[in-house]
């Protein structure tokens, strides 16, 4: 397994290649389709044994029909040459359909592998690797992967029967031009060793530039709204002109090399043909060799080159696709930072398989027990030595300054990552006794910027409960006053939100986001800042659903507004990843340090605002 900390990203660098092009790394995944290989392996040797014989036809008709003058034979030679080229395309219909199959279903087994493992990798993952080079490989690398092992696989099998079984007949015929015709293959062979490694550097870096601009095109997109706003279209603009830049030199250089090695290939292979004629005509002026045979060894030696010219071709895409096959196998097998034991998901399952028959109830006491943590790609330790209890049905509300530590303490609760040292328990247990999923199943999280998918405001309120009624809906989102805003929508509940809900506002994505986090019923209820982008009566609305919905459940508040966890059971101010007080509110006032400073000075500014 690679380790989970080294970023996915290529680098300059020079990786060590795998063996046999990476095609073992492949095996897994191609096991559910051994039948339908085999079946295509096999129409297409049969395909092309057939193919081989075609030009004994001809060198009988020129025998016979022609030189020998004589039309005795001619009905049953032409029910054979039918039946022949019948069966060929019968065999080449069947091969090319079942490399059609393989080539969809492996794409598809590929895809899903590479998204369901991308599941289970935690959130350092993500924060090493953009969107764009993930997508990249999710996408553009498998669809390379399954045409190599559908598409190259039957042209590998065709042309390796039809070279050697034409080199067969044409050495049992006449040996010596068979002999003259074979020497090509070893300049064919040297001109292949030549360009492969060129080839390869090539073909690497133009998958890396393509990744980049996969992720160039992610961020223009993506990141619309804010290019707009900050006048930064030029420098967008800018960086992608000089990435397609790069890669308009990189894959013209290329292309050169593809087009000295096919011409090379080319080269040689014509070699072959000027053999035959000259050498067989001579053996023909001189009465050894019939029109026939001379006529069939050119044949021979002519479609030889369509094997030379897919041998070029094929070369160069195995090169190419050993690339993507590395990239791959390197995503597919990144380990995650987080991950449940053999013995935990045996007894629980995974995120695919969970065993729910396993699962404990989640009553929500929280312990952090001389927890210390530093970030998986960082040197910098956010946590020493850090303990609290939270019993259940607490509240507990987490503030301070941007970047001081509030929603680690609350991703480390999650496990989104788990503690460098020490231990988090839930209700009296590691927390990594027991799956991920059951934990998550039994969290609410609302975060500070809403994220909605594409589709209605029903299905995204699904994504909280799958088997939630029209009731607890109705209930959920009147709980949060989500009910105004989903009665302004044209279609109600059935009202599209567009993508990441950029139909909303950001207020109206935040309703909605904790009436979904609502309807799962949680026990534990995470709030980072989830009051911060909605106006001060639709904030009133959500304090008075928050005070209703974390009644019995343990809840940890990030708060951007002081004024709003005044009734926490506990606040813990943390400055530089350091718990500095804790207490509630009037105790923590009373103490006049530093919650006491920021609560006035906030205060302070607020009055200034409703003054002006």
């Amino acid at each position: 397994m690679s380790n989970a900390n080294a970023p996915l990203r290529e680098s300059g660098a020079e990786r060590p290649r795998l063996p046999w092009f990476g095609i073992p790394a492949l095996v897994p995944f191609l096991k559910p389709f051994r039948r339908p290989m085999t079946l295509m392996v096999t129409l297409c040797l049969a395909g092309g044994c057939l193919d081989i014989c075609l030009p004994l036809f001809q060198r009988y008709a020129i025998d016979h029909f022609i030189t020998g003058e004589t039309l005795d034979t001619l009905p049953a030679f032409i029910a054979l040459y039918l039946l022949f080229i019948t069966g060929s395309f019968v065999l080449n219909y069947g091969a090319f359909y079942y490399a059609f199959f393989m080539e969809m279903n492996v794409s598809l087994e590929l895809r899903r592998a590479a998204f369901n493992h991308l599941q289970t990798l935690s959130f350092s993952f993500f924060n090493r690797n953009s969107v764009g080079y993930i997508h990249s490989r999710v996408m553009s690398d498998t669809e390379r992967i399954s045409s190599l092992v559908s598409w190259h696989v039957m042209e590998a099998v065709w042309t390796v029967i039809f070279m050697f079984g034409a080199l067969a007949i044409m050495f049992g015929i006449h040996w010596k031009l068979a002999l003259g015709v074979s020497l090509v293959l070893p300049v064919a062979a040297f001109v292949i060793v030549v360009f492969q490694r060129a080839l390869f550097h090539v073909n690497r870096r133009i998958r890396e530039l393509n990744s980049r601009i996969t992720g160039d095109f992610n961020e223009g997109i993506t990141g619309a709204r804010t290019i707009k706003t900050l006048v930064a279209a030029g420098r967008i603009c800018g960086d992608f002109r000089k990435d397609t830049r790069e890669m308009k030199r990189t894959s013209i250089l290329g292309m050169h090399f593809r087009s000295l090695f096919t011409a090379s290939v080319s080269f040689a292979s014509s070699l072959a043909l000027a053999i035959v004629l000259w050498r067989g005509g001579l053996l023909s002026r001189e009465g050894v060799m019939e029109i026939g045979t001379l006529s069939m060894f050119m044949s021979y030696a002519i479609s030889m080159m369509e094997p030379f010219f897919w041998i070029s071709s094929a070369v160069s895409e195995l090169i190419a696709a050993q690339v993507n096959i590395e990239r791959f196998s390197r995503l597919v097998n990144t380990a995650s930072d987080v991950a449940d034991t053999p013995d935990v998901i045996a007894k629980y399952g995974d995120a695919f398989h969970p065993k729910r028959e396993n699962w404990e109830p989640l009553h929500g006491d929280v312990e952090f027990r001389d927890v210390s943590f530093r970030y998986p790609d960082g040197d910098e330790t956010i946590f020493e030595h850090f303990d609290l209890k939270v019993p259940q049905g607490s509240s507990v509300a987490l503030v301070g300054e941007t970047g001081a530590g509030k929603s680690t303490l609350v991703n480390l609760v999650c496990r989104f990552f788990e503690p460098t040292a020490g231990q988090i328990l839930i209700d009296g247990r590691d927390v990594r006794e027991r799956s991920q999923l059951w934990l998550h199943s039994h969290i609410g999280y609302v975060l500070q910027t809403p994220y909605l998918f594409s589709g209605t405001v029903r299905e995204n309120l699904l994504y909280g409960n799958p088997d939630a009624t029209e009731e607890q809906i109705a209930l959920a989102v009147k709980r949060v006053s989500a009910d105004r805003v989903i009665a302004r929508m044209g279609n109600g509940l059935d009202s599209q939100v567009g993508e990441c809900g950029d139909l909303l506002s950001t207020g109206e994505k935040q309703l909605i986001s904790f009436a979904r986090a609502i309807l799962a019923d949680p026990r534990i209820l995470v709030l980072d800042e989830a009051t911060s982008s909605v106006d001060t009566v639709t904030e009133k609305m959500i304090q008075d659903a928050i005070g209703e919905v974390t009644r019995g459940r343990t809840s940890f508040v990030i708060a951007h507004r002081l004024s709003t966890i005044r009734s926490a059971d506990m606040i813990l101010v943390m400055k530089d990843g350091r718990v500095v007080e804790r207490g509630t509110h009037g105790e923590l006032m009373r103490a006049r340090g530093y919650y006491h400073s920021l609560y006035t000075k906030q205060f302070e500014l607020e009055a200034v605002k409703e003054l002006s």
